[in-house]
């Protein structure tokens, strides 16, 4: 970012270039070789800031920043915003599978490596990592795709205010560890969390690039920067899982995964990473940021309290178990749903003054999203034992009672979470705060019901509550935009009831199979569902069959005018 040229054509030219000569040199320090350098470039960074913020009228001035934008908004009235988002679901969605696939080969590698015990370990790790997140500003980046015009003084102000925000969690995270180990009674959760703490560091230089993104729709830059952020990532968890890491494999892996991506992206939209302490103008900014907090606050207490309350009952095998069997199931919500949301909320902010074209656009989302998901669960569910026994090992198979549990609830989850991006495109974040607020009393009530259970009693309350949550969402969520929710059971419908066929069929033809390998079992039931599940369709929703080829494919269906 520094230049001869860029500082020369500033008044303190000969100096700033004096310390920067400086800086280059080898000198000898008592505090080591390498302080000299970074001594030097303070002086003259604090020294030559506020002469240049006073240049412009307190705006930074630096002039070997290039302060623009290579990506251009997207626009709703465009003819070809729906070729838009078509590219940007193909890419975001495209990149996230190939980064997902080659991970997730990598990830049941290392699932026979290590032991349910280090899952659990890092399970706990997590809940406080999760629960640090809502405060890492990433509700400024809302505001920022929210909003109707950005520029770059605007950008890095926002980068300011994460780094900040990221940097100070970090602190606090290293404070608390001891705290956590105690709790859980876990010494090892301490040393884990202090190294976890870089990773709020790579916050500030995700976000950013990622609403200069979604502002514009465009996914096919960093598409290629998740790709060789995955491959980072899978890298350092086989080495780790090879070479005798145990639990520090989970820790390291996505720490290189969230670096690469962060310089990554930094790359791909050009953006400066230049902090400024100009915060004026700001306020809506982060007024609009903050009224996400609440809802971000109640998501991580629904999130995180089940593995806050068995972690302090259950041994870490047991937890390790459960929260294995949640990973498993929920790898299509939490894999494939927010880069989709990543897409949605963007498109949905651009069509904020038509709230009938949303509802409309919306229910073709749950139509064709549960339509792809519903078989996968269900799948799931019927499948559960020789599913594990293929992916995981024998030594898992205890955790298939878990998963054929779990994957009953995942529809009403996966449908649940598409409300969020909605609410917070139509202006409405308090809508998303107040699901959030019931989802954060219900789940943990249902918890602490489920734990006396044992493990498995965690997983009952999810099936329990989670439709009970669902309803709630569709009711406050839908009425904003006029959504009924009899057009959501339609919309739900072709995918959720041709799947219940589907897994009837399945468990049919696996009660007269006879005693087989759990791989050769496995790759007998897969396709009877597959086929079983297309049969269905042909039959019950061949429409909404069409609409999905239609959509792949990429070849426009009749529009049906929204209601």
């Amino acid at each position: 970012y520094l230049s001869a040229e860029g500082m020369a054509s500033n008044h303190s030219g000969d100096r700033s270039k004096r310390y920067l000569l400086a800086a280059t040199r080898p000198v000898k320090s008592p505090l080591g070789p390498t302080c000299r350098p970074v001594k030097c470039f303070l002086q003259f960074y604090f020294r030559n800031f506020w002469r240049l913020e006073a240049r412009r009228g307190g705006r930074p001035s630096w002039p070997w920043v290039i302060e623009t934008m290579s990506l251009q908004d997207a626009d709703a009235n465009d003819a070809g915003f729906g070729a838009r988002i078509r590219s940007a679901i193909f890419w975001r969605s495209g990149s996230q599978i190939v980064s997902q696939m080659m991970s997730w080969v990598v990830t049941l590698a290392v699932i026979r490596l290590l032991d349910p015990s280090d899952y659990g370990l890092f399970a706990m790790t997590q809940v406080i990592l999760n629960f640090a997140t809502f405060l890492n500003g990433y509700g400024l980046v809302s505001a920022l795709v929210q909003s109707d015009k950005l520029d770059s003084h605007r950008l890095r102000q926002a980068f300011t205010i994460m780094l900040l925000l990221n940097g100070s969690l970090a602190l606090l995270q290293l404070g608390i560890a001891p705290i956590a180990a105690d709790y859980y009674d876990q010494p090892m959760v301490a040393d884990l969390l202090r190294v976890q703490a870089l990773l709020y560091l790579s916050t500030p230089f995700i976000s950013i690039p990622e609403a200069i993104m979604g502002r514009a729709l465009d996914f096919k830059r960093p598409a290629l920067v998740n790709l060789i952020a995955a491959i980072a990532s899978a890298a350092v968890a086989l080495v780790g899982a090879l070479s005798g890491w145990g639990v520090w494999t989970l820790v390291f892996a996505p720490i290189a995964g969230f670096w690469v991506k962060g310089l990554g992206y930094v790359l791909a939209t050009g953006f400066r990473p230049i902090p400024t302490f100009d915060f004026r103008g700001t306020g809506a900014m982060v007024a609009y940021g903050a009224s996400l907090l609440g809802g971000q606050l109640f998501w991580i207490i629904q999130s995180q309290a089940d593995i806050f309350i068995g972690g302090r009952v259950l041994e870490p095998h047991q937890l390790g178990l459960y929260a294995e069997a949640l990973f498993l199931t929920q790898i299509f919500v939490s894999k494939f749903i927010p880069p989709l949301n990543d897409v949605a909320f963007p498109a949905y902010a651009r069509m904020q003054k038509d709230p009938s074209r949303v509802a409309w656009s919306f229910c073709k989302a749950v139509r064709l999203l549960l339509l792809i998901s519903c078989p996968v669960y269900l799948g799931m569910a019927v499948t559960a034992e020789p599913l594990v026994e293929t992916l995981f090992g024998a030594k898992w198979l205890e955790m298939a009672p878990f998963v054929a549990v779990l994957a009953l609830a995942m529809p009403f989850m996966t449908l649940q979470v598409m409300f969020a991006p909605v609410s917070n495109a139509l202006g409405r974040p308090g809508t998303t705060a107040r699901i959030a607020g019931v989802g954060a009393v219900l789940m943990p009530v249902a918890f602490l019901i489920g734990i006396s259970f044992g493990a498995i009693g965690l997983a009952w309350a999810w099936l329990g509550a989670f439709p009970i949550l669902t309803i709630v969402t569709a009711r406050l969520a839908g009425a904003p935009m006029g959504l009924r929710l009899i057009d959501l059971v339609r919309a739900a419908a072709p995918g959720l009831g041709c799947a219940i066929l589907m897994a009837g069929v399945v468990l049919a033809v696996d009660r007269i199979l006879p005693p087989l390998a759990a791989p050769v079992r496995l790759a007998v039931l897969v396709p009877t569902g597959g086929i079983a599940f297309l049969a269905a369709l042909m039959l019950c929703a061949r429409g909404t069959l069409m609409e999905l080829v239609a959509l792949v494919i990429r070849r426009a269906p009749p529009v049906q005018a929204p209601a």
